[in-house]
């Protein structure tokens, strides 16, 4: 029973936000971490400047992704970002995580900058048809027997 209740408010928090979005973006940046951190041998695979890209681009997306989780209100900045960056990985990090990073990183940016949140249900505008007394209404009224203590 304590299980279902954390299940539920956890359902709850992620359905506020951009996640499955944030969860993509966080994953691209583990799979272009270790690609960018490859070790064939005696090669080692680095581009950029010594290899700095290979750590901050990773890093950054990690970022991103977790504060599209939990800054919602910024989702679209972060989105972009993130979009950004994985185009970007394409060049400066092993082909974008050996491509699957760079989709990964684009298809979660897509998801964070195309999510909205709920709106609340509205009430019904009231229209005057709804407001303006019928005859029949009066009818009724005038049929209907005044409580005992009070007379015409």
């Amino acid at each position: 029973m304590l299980l279902m209740t954390h299940w539920q408010s956890f359902r709850a928090w992620a359905t506020r936000r951009p996640f499955i979005g944030g969860v993509l973006t966080m994953l691209a940046g583990i799979e272009m971490f270790f690609s960018g951190q490859l070790d064939l041998g005696n090669i080692h695979v680095q581009l950029g400047i010594e290899g700095l890209q290979s750590t901050i681009i990773p890093i950054a997306m990690l970022l991103l992704g977790l504060l599209a989780m939990l800054m919602p209100q910024h989702r679209i900045f972060y989105g972009v970002i993130s979009l950004v960056l994985s185009v970007y990985s394409l060049v400066g990090l092993n082909l974008g995580g050996f491509f699957i990073g760079m989709l990964l990183g684009a298809v979660g940016g897509i998801l964070i900058v195309s999510w909205m949140p709920k709106k609340a249900v509205e009430p019904e505008p009231v229209t005057i048809e709804s407001v303006t007394p019928q005859a029949s209404d009066f009818e009724s009224a005038a049929r209907e027997p005044l409580p005992l203590g009070r007379r015409r």
